[in-house]
């Protein structure tokens, strides 16, 4: 029996170490695998985008990936061939049921291809490798910048469709109902955030670090933690447990963002600890990664309030 055991050890053992060997082996495909920002033409205006590629067990190519708008979508298989891929996606948000169609060409360290949407219509798009954001030695921070003026909305712009519902008074920012969103006329790299928010009873925002990358805010109080809920970076990181209030309680939000790198605490709980984001989440203003962005406030969705606004830059690293 010890015998039958053991030559079955040594089986197993050589099939693990064949399959590792396998899977180290280079692979036409690998070209494709990687994280790539794209950018999507759509007649004269452009739109950001965002796509995932890596490989599941020795061959089978899967990915994730990020439009315009709406969270990550998982792909569930990619074909690879002669340089060429070809994918498809289930519609999210969109009205056409039909799956939507995406056939690219690998050239070197860029990409280029199209979509085809559900119901037809055909747009193209570029892409480039997404830069790493690693960052060398400890971040040291500068004096702490107050974006939030007492009585106007000096520093910050309207941005998007709709018209603009922003307005403050007493140092609180009020968006009154749905329509523009708003930004920072200043862009920033990276950075410690401290905000505080006031949301009604089914209501939804957002924070774009950077312009690209969502913390959620909505109403989420007594609700399981998920990326598409209060504290979660949207579509990509769930809180680690929930902390939101009740509605229509002020609640704090402390972020640190240096390069990819995420931590986040939510009325004192830290739910996100130095997480790494992948990418840009629906509702970027852009898929410029390596550039520095502004702050981005999202309201288009429904009223919400902002104050005490304080950003605090990087200003070097320390060994």
């Amino acid at each position: 029996m010890i015998g039958r055991v053991a030559g079955a050890a040594v089986v197993l053992l050589a099939a693990v170490g064949s399959t590792g060997a396998y899977a180290q082996a280079p692979q036409p495909s690998d070209a494709l695998i990687g994280r790539w920002d794209l950018v999507v033409e759509r007649g004269a205006q452009t739109a950001p985008s965002w796509l995932e590629v890596e490989r599941s067990g020795t061959a089978t190519l899967v990915g994730q990936f990020v439009g315009s708008g709406g969270s990550a979508r998982p792909i569930a298989k990619i074909e690879f061939a002669d340089g060429t891929f070809r994918f498809a996606i289930p519609p999210q948000w969109e009205s056409n049921p039909k799956d939507i169609t995406f056939e690219g060409r690998v050239e070197g360290e860029r990409i280029s291809g199209s979509t085809t949407m559900g119901d037809g219509q055909v747009v193209k798009w570029t892409g480039t490798r997404a830069p790493a954001l690693r960052r060398a030695g400890k971040p040291v921070f500068g004096e702490p910048i107050t974006l939030l003026a007492r009585a106007s909305l000096e520093g910050w712009q309207p941005h998007g469709r709709g018209e603009s519902q922003w307005s403050v008074k007493d140092g609180v920012l009020v968006n009154a109902r749905s329509g523009a969103n708003l930004v920072t006329t200043r862009t920033f790299e990276d950075f410690k955030l401290h905000v505080e928010f006031r949301v009604p009873k089914g209501s939804n925002s957002g924070i774009y670090l950077r312009g690209r990358h969502e913390l959620q805010i909505d109403d989420a109080y007594g609700l399981e933690p998920s990326s598409h809920h209060l504290g979660g970076l949207y579509g990509f990181i769930a809180p680690s447990e929930a902390a939101a209030r009740p509605a229509g309680e002020w609640q704090t939000m402390d972020v640190t963002l240096v390069g990819r790198m995420l931590t986040l605490t939510l009325n004192g709980t830290m739910v996100i600890c130095n997480r790494e984001i992948p990418g840009i989440t629906g509702g970027a203003l852009d898929s410029k990664e390596g550039e520095p962005g502004p702050l981005y406030l999202q309201g288009d969705h429904g009223p919400v309030e902002y104050r005490n606004i304080v950003l605090t830059p990087v200003k070097g690293t320390a060994r």
